[in-house]
């Protein structure tokens, strides 16, 4: 059964376990340096210890993509067309824009838009294999202009290998795990070198990002998945369904309901016990119900939007569009009762790679800015360099820098 808290009571659920990351970064860090060393032969060596592959070669062939591609399910193709359009969408609505402006006389600044040469996208295959995350990773970076993106799953299932060749990307590959992301991390023969490396992985694969950060650019280090929903009052079906959503990932996943009504409460609580009879995750979804996640009570919607902004949460859903005002801090907001998370995992259009554990705090979820670099760009008049140039030259000595002072004056001189 569901704990149901109060407020005051609440502090322990809430303050988030360590990820055991430490632990992780000792075991995979062998695996790492092996990696650097030996390259496609570590990686398939590790490839067969740890992702039970039985092949010669990591790259998955076009005739298996093609296969795979024409073996879709109709209406899985459609799901696929339907969410990715709405995903491409968002994603251009975000794509920063090129600007030059003349903001003093003889003075032009601006910036370029630029696309990262090479991605990799992380697309797990364990218990419930993600081709969603294929969607939400491939279509960003082809928003931004990739060239080439690749993609690394282990054990990939058909629907995966389908999904890849769907949208494009020749670049599979049957790896996963620690050695997956050191190969892209470093570069192999077989497979290249990324410039940023994305997607969700467990915790041997979020201590290998990292501790490979400065290698490759990443998009943060991943926990476990989280929802936390702000309620009055609501439908206690849909609440529960909601929690259930999330907590069917992992045993570890947290569902938080936070509620000023103790009649709503006990309705919900009673709700998620009838709804586990029947769900086929129970056993998974009972265990990240019963150890990590609690019906919460709280005086007011104020004081819950206060507690989601302590805790930033992964995904926050609140009743309506009125506290959106006065939250600050969460990887994606889910308003009113027709927008469960589960849209936002897959088809309502922005992104399901969201940050957990209170990376929420300091950046949003994966974007099509992961994707580009934004170049500054600046022209001067000689004009404009001689206004500039007291300035300068007085910053550049007060800092010691001499060569940076003459730089200027060298242009100057005969004027």
């Amino acid at each position: 059964m569901i704990r149901i808290l109060h407020r005051k009571d609440a502090s322990r659920l809430l303050a988030r376990k360590a990820a055991r990351l430490q632990a992780a970064e000792a075991v995979v860090a062998p695996i790492l340096a092996d990696v650097r060393k030996r390259g496609d032969r570590a990686v398939l060596e590790y490839a067969r210890r740890f992702d039970n592959f039985t092949g010669k070669h990591l790259r998955v062939g076009a005739p298996e993509l093609r296969a795979a591609q024409a073996a879709l399910e109709p209406d899985f193709s459609r799901a696929l067309d339907v969410a990715s359009a709405n995903i491409r969408r968002y994603a251009e609505l975000q794509m920063p824009r090129e600007w030059t402006r003349r903001i003093a006389p003889g003075i032009r600044l601006g910036q370029v838009v630029r696309p990262l040469d090479t991605v990799a996208a992380y697309i797990p295959s364990g218990r419930y294999p993600l081709p969603s995350t294929i969607l939400m990773t491939v279509v960003p970076a082809q928003v931004a202009g990739v060239a080439r993106i690749c993609i690394a799953s282990p054990r990939p299932v058909p629907e995966v290998l389908g999904t890849a060749a769907r949208f494009g990307v020749s670049d599979v590959f049957a790896v996963g795990g620690a050695h997956a992301i050191a190969a892209f991390a470093f570069g192999t023969r077989t497979i290249p070198r990324a410039d940023r490396i994305v997607g969700p992985g467990n915790i041997y694969v979020a201590a290998a990002k990292k501790l490979l950060a400065g290698e490759a650019g990443i998009d943060f280090v991943a926990g476990p998945t989280e929802t936390l929903i702000i309620a009055g009052d609501g439908e206690p079906r849909s609440l529960a369904a909601d929690m259930l959503a999330q907590a069917e990932h992992d045993a570890d996943a947290s569902a938080i309901l936070l509620t000023t009504s103790r009649r709503l409460a006990l309705k919900v609580a009673d709700e998620v016990e009838r709804q586990l009879t029947t769900l086929t995750t129970a056993a998974v979804a009972r265990k990240a119900i019963t150890r990590n996640s609690a019906i919460i009570l709280v005086e007011s919607l104020d004081e819950a939007v206060d507690m989601a902004n302590r805790v930033a949460p992964e995904h926050l859903s609140i009743p309506d569009a009125g506290l959106l005002h006065k939250v600050k801090h969460a990887g994606s907001v889910f308003i009113g009762p027709h927008s469960p998370e589960a849209a936002g995992d897959y088809a309502s259009g922005p992104n399901h790679v969201l940050p957990t554990s209170g990376a929420a705090r300091i950046r949003g979820g994966l974007s099509v800015m992961d994707f580009v670099k934004i170049l500054s760009v600046q022209e001067l008049s000689e004009a404009a360099l001689a206004r500039l140039a007291p300035a300068i030259t007085s910053l550049a000595r007060a800092e010691g820098l001499e060569a940076h002072a003459r730089s200027v004056e060298v242009r100057l001189n005969g004027r």
